[in-house]
């Protein structure tokens, strides 16, 4: 489960919901099956009326999956693009085609990967991986911006069939002004304001609670699949291209967020493997062999602040003599 999401949810719902309970006793009168119907029905039925019905169906289902795990975050991004390299040392020492094996390692609902290998096991050039696997992951892409946009639709349909409902029970409330007297007439006048103003609050509650953060969320999560995709892309195509393993290693970092790579990594931001401001002892270069008998120059010294550094006395050739 999302927790982030989840408690999202829990709080707005909480605030209203205490909201309402500190305003009044009758918490009851916030709850008009009439209202939601008119809101829900008529929000559904305009996406349905604006898109294919599977689209509509598969945006819905989107909705209870963001408040479940992510298909991937930044971390799992990290661990697959550590695969990549681990694929450009397999293929530098025993071939392309060794890579076949890792096709049954990997995840078999995973067709963007299991299509990358094959292209590099095949045998495809370079240009030819990139636009193959280009054209695969910005359809994959594409595919799922439509359940995003149909989320995005009902995000400003609901509202708009708030306002019908309100203009629905303002017609209700006139039409009753004229109808009996005392109580009765009050008890008309309230029942059409009701509906007037609760599908007006049910608009935007859906509006906002479900469908718009349901299509934020979805669109997030696409994003990322995007990027891993284009950065195993990146791979593949070096790997056909057969890159060393060290070139793997760069390009893929220079694409990922480096507090990133140094949290998976384990070394701070900002500091680089064995410097870090400690002392180092430069050798002395330069080294004399005198014919005329002085000694080498080869004075040890402290180093500057995180490397090496030439002692006070180093590389001074002795008198005479030739610098080696």
């Amino acid at each position: 489960m999302s927790r982030t999401t989840i408690a999202g949810l829990l709080v707005g719902i909480s605030l209203f919901a205490g909201a309402i309970l500190m305003a009044t006793d009758n918490y009851l009168m916030f709850l008009s099956g009439t209202s939601m119907l008119l809101v829900v029905g008529g929000t559904l039925a305009n996406a349905f009326i604006s898109y294919q019905g599977r689209y509509v169906i598969a945006a819905l289902k989107e909705v209870p999956r963001i408040y479940g795990h992510a298909v991937l975050n930044e971390g799992m991004t990290y661990d697959q693009s550590r695969k990549v390299i681990e694929w450009a040392r397999i293929v530098q020492t025993k071939g392309a085609l060794a890579l076949e094996r890792q096709i049954q390692q990997h995840d078999p609902d995973d067709h963007f990967m299991h299509y990358g290998i094959h292209l590099v096991v095949d045998g495809f050039k370079p240009v030819v991986v990139r636009e193959l696997l280009t054209n695969s992951y910005h359809s994959a892409y594409d595919r799922a911006m439509r359940q995003v946009d149909v989320l995005r639709n009902m995000a400003g349909s609901a509202p708009a069939f708030g306002m019908i409902g309100t203009l629905i029970g303002l017609v209700i409330m006139l039409d009753g002004l004229g109808e009996g007297e005392g109580a009765e007439a009050a008890a008309k006048l309230g029942k059409g304001l009701s509906v007037a103003l609760l599908t007006t609050l049910y608009g935007v509650v859906l509006a906002r609670f479900i469908f718009q953060p349901s299509a934020d969320k979805t669109q997030q999560r696409q994003e990322l699949i995007k990027f891993r995709n284009f950065l195993m892309m990146e791979g593949f195509v070096m790997l056909s291209e057969g890159r060393t393993v060290g070139y793997v290693k760069e390009r893929i970092n220079s694409f990922l967020d480096p507090s990133i790579v140094a949290q998976m990594d384990g070394t701070p931001v900002g500091k680089s493997g064995a410097g870090g401001g400690g002392k180092a002892q430069g050798t002395g270069g330069g080294k004399g062999q005198g014919t005329g008998g002085g000694k080498p120059g080869g004075a040890r010294g402290p180093g500057g602040p995180g490397g090496a550094g030439p002692g006070p006395g180093a590389g001074k050739p002795a008198t005479g003599g030739t610098a080696g």
